[in-house]
């Protein structure tokens, strides 16, 4: 999954772009001029999901800083890892569980003090020490959003049969040829695993021979997308016009969809649907001040922002007291207040050898050309 996650990919296509708040000098009585925070020493530079760049996801930041954070939106965490790796100054990321072990790997992490976090008491007990929040002892990563990756469909324009037995298996069926979309991510290889009748712990692994066996599978599932998509907002468009019937997504998707009063539904497909948790890490390539982000990643642990998060998205959110501020009947529809008991019921999202997910890159780059 992405999780991008998300990317999400998430407040695209619901909400729209806020402007970045700019800090302005103030004045006092008698026209004395206050001290101004150094902008040089407050500006963080964000890799982030699309959307997420949103300012209503960090207001208490902007309440303290007078110059919002500059971002750069990514649509997937390698892109975001290499563009890092590339000389890229960023002071914070937001990975996802499965990934956030690619960039310790690569010596880019700094440590979470959570003892300058206001908000860190009131996350989830099970999030806080989740896999990939840990590394030696140390919260390398903050849990701030979770949620699924399944597949949205419209209801009124697929068959019955898929309704009765949601399954994967549309991405691979022929009668959808040009009507699905895929997410343009290395996800299809254990999507394609599943369909081969691997177990989920399996899927997520497999290297060597058994994923050039997949090649095949995975060539048809290329072609039968119309597109492969990287920016939600177009995926959910071509839902909305019934350009296409049905496509991976997260959350957002089916509550936008839903929202426009597009006959839609999220399906648990057989083989199993995926879950992950994503959250704010700080790295050392950046040049912003490091009290300045923690208070962002303080910001992001928000009630205030989880409960913009719950009601303009359907995620879950890592702060507890974010479902008491949020919409009754947006946490309703959303059906999951509990990360636990949520990750319990699919199939989480690992963290993967980097050989093996190298190799799982490579296959996926060689076989999406297809689509050039």
């Amino acid at each position: 999954m992405n999780r991008i996650k998300f990317i999400d990919r998430m407040a695209q296509g619901r909400v729209s772009r806020r402007d970045m708040i700019r800090g302005a000098t103030a004045f006092g009585v008698g026209m004395i001029m206050l001290p101004r925070l150094s902008a040089a020493a407050d500006e963080l530079t964000i890799l982030e999901w699309a959307g997420y760049d949103a300012a209503d996801y960090y207001k208490p930041y902007t309440a303290k800083h007078p110059t919002a954070p500059s971002f750069s939106i990514f649509s997937g965490e390698e892109e975001a890892l290499q563009k890092v790796r590339g000389g890229f100054a960023a002071d914070l990321m937001h990975p996802c569980n499965y990934s956030v072990g690619r960039f310790v790997e690569a010596k880019l992490v700094k440590p979470i003090d959570t003892a300058k976090l206001s908000n860190w008491k009131d996350v989830f007990p099970a999030l806080q020490t989740a896999d990939g929040v840990l590394k030696d002892g140390a919260v390398i990563m903050a849990p701030a959003d979770w949620g699924n990756s399944s597949i949205v469909y419209r209801t009124d324009l697929v068959d019955d049969d898929f309704k009765k037995n949601e399954s994967w298996g549309i991405f691979f069926d022929e009668k959808y040829s040009g009507k699905v979309s895929m997410l343009d991510n290395e996800v299809v290889v254990p999507i394609s695993a599943l369909m081969d009748g691997m177990k989920a712990d399996e899927a997520f692994l497999v290297s060597g021979d058994k994923l050039a066996a997949l090649k095949g599978r995975i060539e048809t599932l290329v072609k039968t997308s119309r597109f492969l998509w990287t920016d939600p907002t177009s995926m959910i468009q071509s839902m909305a016009s019934g350009e296409i019937v049905a496509a991976y997504s997260w959350n957002d998707a089916p509550k936008n969809l839903a929202a426009q009063g597009i006959p839609v539904a999220y399906a648990k497909p057989k083989e199993g649907y995926f879950t992950w948790y994503c959250g704010m890490t700080i790295l050392n390539s950046g040049k912003g001040d490091d009290a300045a982000a923690h208070d962002f990643v303080d910001a992001w642990l928000s009630p205030e922002t989880g409960k913009f998060l719950i009601e303009g998205s359907g995620y879950g959110h890592a702060n507890m007291k974010s479902f008491a501020a949020a919409d009754p009947a947006a946490i309703k529809a959303m059906g999951i207040t509990d990360p636990a008991e949520h990750m319990a019921s699919a199939i989480l999202f690992p963290t993967i050898p980097s050989d093996i997910l190298s190799a799982q890159i490579k296959l996926w780059e060689e076989l999406k050309a297809l689509k050039q």
